[in-house]
């Protein structure tokens, strides 16, 4: 009888419970779709089916109108914000009520990061890591990125010469997974052997990227996953990264050696012993130790951030660039006067000059936003500008990045791939909440100027010797696997030398 009458209430019970809070938004007055048990508005995202990015501009279209929209993540209540001057006032103006992202890691330690760290947290290691990316700095590490680049071009030269279709993200990542392992731990990798750092970096980037089958789930219970410092994955990814800084910390005997990469810099913070946030009048002075703990979180950002995103976003580029080879064109010709300039030299001053590129890489970073939807979570109450709408604490506030992005009264004919969208004039009359893949405000990519530096070394390297062109019946399709978005595995260009022209 027990059995029975469990067998007859539990679903009934599992079905209030996933199905709690599917009125909250009906009680504040806030339109939106109607969710599903479990799922809630994205069960093609949990199935992994699509990409949230995809799903969240689909429902953003349904609802043009709205300037807010209310949306459930299995049974989270999401607020959708879509209205740029809303925008503005959370990311921006009223930045202090929103400075946590409400993104939890599945690890404290590695949580103890720059992207996402708690408020108290991020603004020691904002405040002491934002002079690690000055121009300054990049400039003493460019020679790192310079030698790596120089690196791949010959290791592309060597496979193309047998082989002309590349797989291109797997292809791309070598780059960038050599560069950041100098930039960063101060290691050489060579591309040409299946060396052991190499197959480990691989794994990292299965654990950190391919972990989309427990997303939802840590969305949902951000705190039991905290907890569970059991799970493999978690314990794996943190042992790498614990044993990678005190392999190069050993070397180093735990002082800078003058290399000008991220271990050095980060060394002498470390000798400091703690560090401090900005003075702030509200409150007491903020101060952290450098642990060796801490030191591993920043590693790890690091790596994820400056790895995956710049492969990525190379791989749509040069997608983009076989699309449209008038584009393509006029980006060699750029390249060819740029180099000839500068006698072949690649410096930071040689970077500057290439605003075509620039343009190339914005609007690829339009079409292709990678981090989106972006989320904060409320600080306390707060009364958005204008209505009379109140965001309780703890709500999480998302921007649909890629709605915006495509939203054709911002960008006439938004799904042309069109660089010239980017003009300095064109830019400007636009409104500055209508372009943000690097995310808004004190809390926007701290590794903006690396990603954009290691990346035009890159492909002003690559496009100096090569032309990319489409393979036939290779439309662009996406690993729907990964937490990005990502081109699926095995999407082939073909790369042809530009003294021999492909025919």
């Amino acid at each position: 009888m027990i059995f029975l009458l469990l067998f007859c209430f539990l679903p009934i019970c599992l079905y209030f419970y996933f199905t709690r809070t599917f009125d909250y938004w009906k009680k504040k007055g806030i339109k939106g779709p109607k969710p599903m048990v479990l799922f809630g508005n994205f069960k093609d995202v949990t199935l992994m089916r699509d990409l949230e990015t995809f799903e969240m501009k689909k429902i953003c279209n349904e609802y043009r109108n709205e300037p807010l929209l209310g949306v459930y993540r299995m049974t989270c209540p999401w607020l959708v914000v879509k209205d740029l001057d809303m925008i503005k006032h959370i990311l921006i103006k009223d930045f202090d009520l929103f400075s946590d992202r409400g993104v939890p890691l599945t690890d404290k330690k590695l949580n103890r990061n720059l992207f996402s760290s708690e408020t108290e947290t991020w603004r020691v290691l904002r405040h002491q890591f934002t002079p690690l990316f000055t121009s300054g700095k990049l400039k003493n590490m460019l020679h790192l990125i310079t030698e790596r680049g120089d690196k791949f071009l010959d290791y592309v030269d060597e496979v193309t010469k047998t082989e002309p279709d590349q797989e291109l993200h797997g292809l791309i990542q070598l780059y960038t997974l050599s560069t950041i392992a100098a930039c960063a731990f101060g290691i050489d990798v060579d591309l040409t052997t299946n060396n052991s750092f190499l197959s480990s970096l691989r794994d990292v980037d299965d654990l950190i990227f391919k972990r989309r089958s427990i997303q939802d789930i840590i969305i949902m219970y951000p705190n039991l996953f905290l907890n569970l410092r059991s799970l493999k994955f978690a314990r794996n990814l943190n042992n790498f990264f614990e044993d990678l800084v005190a392999t190069v910390m050993k070397q180093r005997n735990g002082k800078s050696i003058n290399r000008h990469d991220f271990m050095d810099l980060i060394l002498d913070l470390r000798s400091k012993g703690k560090i401090s946030g900005p003075k702030r009048e509200d409150s007491k002075e903020l101060t952290l130790e450098i642990t060796d703990d801490i030191i591993a979180a920043q590693a790890f950002v690091f790596y994820a951030a400056g790895y995956e995103t710049s492969a990525t976003t190379m791989s749509f580029m040069l997608y983009e660039l076989a699309r449209n080879p008038n584009i393509q064109e006029k980006l060699h010709q750029e390249i060819d006067e740029v180099l000839g300039s500068s006698n072949g030299e690649v410096t930071y001053d040689t970077l500057s000059k290439l605003p075509y590129m620039e343009k190339v890489f914005d609007e690829t970073l339009r079409v292709y936003p990678l981090v989106d939807p972006l989320q904060r979570r409320a600080k306390s109450e707060y009364r958005i500008p204008g209505t009379d709408i109140t965001i309780e604490k703890g709500q999480i506030v998302v921007v649909p990045v890629r709605y915006i992005h495509y939203d054709e009264t911002i960008y006439p004919n938004p799904e042309k791939f069109d660089p010239e969208r980017f003009d300095t004039k064109v830019s400007a009359a636009r409104h500055a909440c209508a372009y943000m893949p690097f995310g808004l405000g004190p809390r926007n990519c701290i590794g903006m100027r690396f990603a954009k530096v290691q990346s035009r070394v890159c492909i002003l390297k690559l496009l100096s010797r090569f032309r990319v062109e489409l393979m036939d019946d290779q439309n662009m399709t996406f690993d729907w696997k990964r937490a990005i978005i990502s081109p699926r595995k095995g999407y082939k260009l073909k790369f042809c030398a530009r003294k021999n022209m492909c025919k």
